[in-house]
């Protein structure tokens, strides 16, 4: 058990704080692999390449997030059978949730590759970057199998609690990108096909450490001959989570893309400062998902012993810390924003860097009001997904849709990037307390699941 963390017992807030570390601190190493990718392309490539690279990020949320999505939802299962010590029972969810994960990247893949063009032509991509930004992309598309099989690996690991070995990957992978963006931009002049190519190879090598290390060391999750073969019950079940759970990622992502679309409309210039200045805004509310994924696993692995007092508390426990650590981190992204944007732009730029600057200021600035809902969407959508309800969260993401899409039709026709600014913390603010409440109903459900159990084991009893 050394290598896992059982999150059904001891004190919440030691165990969150337990198990998020690692997790933060492998979300910086994965925001990496986004950031060094535009800092080297902005300055060893130009403007904008750095746009190109931009205009691609909503694109890479919405294929690649229905993927995470996939993989997580696969996984909730393997920590509810952790949590209830069912050790057959997790190795076959292994088995077949590896088995679905390899069938979602064929067809993901496919999918994205052939509509690639389409897609980048209706979100407005500026002519001039529109070749580069489906250069980048398409390396992206292409790879989306290494991507999704490090996903999985690493999601049945931190389901039974252990999230430091995909850290410690993460952070050799991190490494090797930052080495393999110089080798092929600045080296052999690939521009953007180098920066994907680097993304690509570093998350193939993570997946791989990952299966290694999992066979030679997490053999709990290492299935027998007698669980290898799929089981339609289990793979249903993990449909049942998974589906609706990408489908939240997806549905988000169209919204972000309705933003980006908007963005585009103002030109490469204000493209590329929105990147800058969203790039350091995803870098202050990392560890926001790092929560996310702690109270999955937590929430997961208490409801597979259905102690929902305790899920209960651990939320409040995260609440709190989220509450806290988003007043801090507020001032600090104002404050460190000129330095963290000078590191994506080249100084020889044509452009004055307190014109870029202003852009980023604004967007820092509005969405910064509503971090604290942001990380309470973390919070509570994590929680309902590591329960096995996935209908709040996926109906999350259809608010998040809807509120984007309003603001940014306003934005559009007021030709306001002001207003586009706005389309995140409005958003963040909907979305929270549609989930909030949403979590209450959760909580009744479980209550009366719970009492319902009971009477049948009692029935059985007397029987």
């Amino acid at each position: 058990m050394a290598n896992q963390l059982d999150m059904t017992k001891g004190n919440p807030f030691g165990l969150i704080v337990k198990f998020i570390v690692p997790v933060v601190l492998g979300n910086v190493f994965q925001q990496l692999y986004n950031m060094v990718d535009t800092i080297i392309v902005g300055r060893f490539v130009g403007l904008d390449a750095l746009a190109a690279v931009g205009a691609t990020g909503t694109v890479s949320f919405l294929i690649l997030g229905f993927a995470l999505g996939l993989t997580s939802g696969f996984t909730v299962i393997t920590a509810q059978r952790f949590g209830a010590g069912d050790e057959h029972g997790l190795k076959v969810s292994v088995t077949n949730a590896i088995i679905l994960a390899a069938a979602a990247s064929v067809i993901l893949t496919v999918i994205s590759v052939s509509g690639m063009k389409w897609l980048l032509t209706i979100m407005n991509t500026p002519e001039d970057i529109f070749q580069m930004s489906y250069d980048y992309i398409i390396i992206i598309c292409l790879g989306m199998v290494f991507t999704i099989f490090y996903n999985i690996m690493a999601s049945l690991l931190r389901a039974v609690g252990n999230s430091k070995a995909p850290l410690y990957f993460l952070i050799i992978s991190a490494l090797l990108n930052i080495g393999l963006d110089l080798l092929f931009i600045k080296t052999f002049g690939m521009g953007v096909k180098g920066a994907a190519l680097a993304t690509i190879v570093s998350q193939g090598i993570s997946g791989v450490l990952c299966i290694i290390y999992t066979f030679k060391v997490v053999k709990l999750l290492v299935p027998g001959k007698a669980e290898l073969k799929p089981d339609t019950c289990y793979m249903r079940n993990q449909l049942v989570i998974g589906i609706p759970m990408a489908l939240q990622f997806s549905i988000t992502a169209v919204g972000t893309i309705m933003v980006q679309s908007a963005l585009n409309r103002f030109g490469a210039v204000v493209v590329a400062s929105y990147t800058a200045a969203n790039k350091a805004g995803q870098l202050a509310t990392l560890p926001y998902s790092a929560m996310g994924v702690a109270m999955a696993t937590y929430s997961a692995q208490n409801r597979g012993i259905n102690d929902i007092e305790r899920i209960k508390k651990g939320t409040r426990v995260s609440s709190i810390m989220c509450v806290v650590y988003s007043l801090l981190i507020y001032g600090v992204a104002i404050l460190t924003l000129p330095f963290l944007m000078r590191l994506f732009i080249d100084s020889n730029s044509t452009v004055p860097f307190e014109e870029i600057l202003g852009y980023g200021r604004t967007y820092i600035l509005v969405s910064g009001v509503c971090y604290i809902p942001l990380g309470e969407i973390f919070i509570y959508r994590n929680v309902m997904q590591g329960c096995g309800f996935s209908f709040f969260a996926m109906m999350g993401g259809v608010v998040e849709l809807i509120s984007r899409a309003i603001v940014s039709f306003i934005a559009t026709a007021n030709m306001s990037y002001t207003g586009v600014c706005m389309a995140d913390p409005i958003t963040w603010l909907t979305t929270a307390v549609f989930l909030m409440i949403g979590y209450q109903f959760t909580v009744v459900k479980m209550n009366k699941d719970k009492k319902a159990f009971h009477l049948r084991r009692q029935k059985e009893h007397i029987k």
